[in-house]
């Protein structure tokens, strides 16, 4: 198993491009189990995530061909309406081919999706399953999987009763070639999800108020296929924004969209992080002081959970007692004894909140990446220790960020890749 050896406090400086979104690539690829026609995707992450998902649509009877960031995928015919269990636990994101195939063939089997440890109770299903009975599906629970059919899905009207991001795709996919109109209401209103419901339109979907609490869908017969532009990642924007700021560095964020991380951007001001923004760029300056500032995770346009475990890395060299309210995840909080580990002063007050006491000068010390997001967490407090860092299981972290080793080399980071990229 492969891990970074990351020697710390090494002078960083230069520019890091964004890649495509992994939420949104996630999305596309069984988006085009939508149409029998050829969907071309651009800016394609090259990750593990996209890797696995691609190699689902194989099993699925797909045709694809990639040459570095553009892939082109057909599915004339399904060579079977199931999701394999082998897929499947390697990552989260299979959940979203359920409501394609449905749409498509009328019946669907799939385990109980996998991916990091978060999703093992934290990320319940029951929302696409509710949403999915709401349309008219029959749904049985087995043990070990779920069995959805539906001779024709019907439009309906459904309230989320947690905004969730894929179960708003999800319903939205499954209502485009149902029967009758649908409304879904308390709808997720990432960039990612106007974004696909652009795609979706173009090819002939009848979908409006994406990006807003309700989307409303009049169902079509069939739609076709064209090309697909996937948006940079605003988690990797803002992620490297915040390893700028911990690490006290100027770099040059290049094709990001600044206006998708405005929340983090807005509490940089309030904390004296300088920055300079383009329409595809942001420079973050060295901070000489780091003003504290309490953040509270909320959906979208609020303060992203995927950036609040590197924000706590932040956190620890900030001038002063900071509190983090994580309020997406239970799970997600328990990183911080890793930065316990590594010198941090940090209070844990229950599973949702912790205080992080700074500045504190953090060490190099032996340590396993749980889950993605903790895993590049992982990565900028290495970078900002004294001493060498090394980073096991980091499968985690190539899951969701490109070449990221290279990258961050290209900046002056001193980061050894030990063992060969899965």
């Amino acid at each position: 198993m492969s891990k970074f050896i990351i020697q710390g406090q090494a002078k960083l400086s230069g520019e890091i491009e964004v890649k495509g979104a992994k939420n949104a690539a996630l999305k596309i690829i069984p988006a085009a189990i939508l149409s029998r026609e050829k969907i071309t995707i651009y800016n394609m992450p090259n990750i593990e995530d996209t890797d696995r998902a691609l190699e689902l649509m194989e099993e699925l009877g797909a045709e694809i061909k990639r040459t570095n960031a553009t892939v082109e995928i057909q599915i004339k015919e399904l060579s079977k309406n199931g999701i394999s269990e082998k897929t499947s636990g390697k990552f989260r994101a299979s959940i979203m081919f359920a409501a394609p195939i449905l749409a498509r063939a009328g019946e669907v089997k799939f385990p109980h999706p996998g991916g990091c440890v978060l999703g093992a109770a934290t990320r319940p299903i029951d929302l696409f399953l509710d949403g999915f009975r709401a349309m008219g599906a029959e749904v049985k629970e087995k043990e070990d999987h779920y069995h959805i059919k539906a001779k024709k899905l019907n439009g309906c009207e459904y309230f989320f009763t947690t905004v969730t991001v894929t179960g708003t795709e999800a319903m939205m996919m499954a209502a485009i070639l149902a029967e009758g109109n649908t409304v879904l209401k308390n709808c997720a209103m990432e960039p990612e999800i106007p974004v696909l419901a652009e795609y979706l339109n173009r090819q002939g979907a009848r979908i409006i108020g994406a990006g807003t609490p309700t989307i409303k869908i009049e169902g079509v017969k069939e739609i076709k296929a064209g090309k697909f532009n996937i948006i940079p990642d605003r988690i990797e924007t803002g992620t490297f924004a915040i390893l700028a700021a911990a690490t006290k560095s100027e770099i040059k964020i290049t094709n990001c969209n600044p206006s998708h991380i405005e929340s983090l951007l807005s509490i940089f001001t309030k904390q004296g992080i300088k920055f300079e923004t383009g329409e595809d760029w942001l420079r973050i300056m060295p901070p000489k002081n780091i003003t504290p500032y309490n953040i509270k995770t909320h959906e979208y346009p609020g303060f992203p959970t995927d950036l609040q475990s590197p924000y706590t890395v932040l956190a620890t060299q900030a001038n002063g007692s900071s509190l983090i309210h994580e309020t997406i995840y239970e799970r997600r909080l328990l990183f911080t004894d890793m930065l316990a580990q590594m010198g941090a002063d940090i209070i844990m007050c229950d599973p949702h909140r912790v205080v992080i006491n700074g500045p504190s000068k953090l060490y190099g010390r032996k340590l396993t990446s749980p889950d993605l997001r903790a895993g590049i967490t992982m990565i900028i407090a290495a970078l900002i220790a004294e001493g060498e860092t090394e980073i096991d299981n980091i499968y985690q972290i190539d899951r969701g960020y490109e070449d990221i080793d290279g990258r961050l080399r290209a900046l002056g980071a001193d980061i050894k890749r030990i063992g060969t990229l899965l």
